[in-house]
């Protein structure tokens, strides 16, 4: 995937531990802090981390994407479910369509293994071109709630029912 108007070559790939210290510089810069460069290193220490993907362009680490095993609950029945996040891009290179080729091989990847649905906290103006749904989301009981807390099914009717209930690993640091 070539990022638009910038000549170069830019590779999706399944991260890899060497990939590592560079995705918590690439996260502590995009978001202005630590959180979520630490965030990513709990995730895989509670191993789950279901699919971490890297953009590598000219060599150099220029986006991270991480989706985590996250208990929803429908009625009931466990739907296997992932939280996307975080995602982060390098300041200079955001805008440039590598955060939706993260987003588009993370949901492609997840299909394929057999995940039935994503979640995802973020801008509403980004994420519904994937088909995420703040409307889906809403009938689910989560610590977040409007515009940017959003659902996407992977499977149809995934998280069809009466009684949704999102709980999120203690990684994140919610209070239940």
């Amino acid at each position: 995937m070539a990022g638009p108007g910038s000549g170069h070559d830019v590779v999706i790939r399944e991260r890899e531990p060497a990939d590592d210290p560079a995705i918590r510089e690439l996260n502590d810069l995009a978001f202005g802090g630590t959180f979520e460069g630490g965030l990513v290193e709990e995730l895989r220490e509670a191993f789950i981390d279901a699919v971490e993907l890297v953009a590598i362009e000219d060599g150099r680490l220029v986006g991270h994407i991480l989706f985590s095993a996250l208990t929803v609950m429908v009625d009931d029945d466990a739907v296997p479910t992932l939280s996307l996040a975080p995602m982060s891009v390098h300041p200079a290179r955001q805008r440039s369509g590598i955060g939706s080729a993260l987003v588009e091989t993370g949901l492609e990847l997840a299909r394929r293994r057999e995940w039935q649905a994503v979640v995802v906290l973020g801008h509403p103006e980004f994420y519904p071109r994937f088909g995420f749904s703040a409307d889906l989301a809403s009938s689910l009981d989560a610590p977040f709630e409007g515009d940017s807390f959003m659902a996407l099914e992977l499977v149809p009717g995934a998280l069809d029912g009466d009684d949704g209930l999102v709980v999120y690993p203690a990684a994140f640091g919610l209070v239940a």
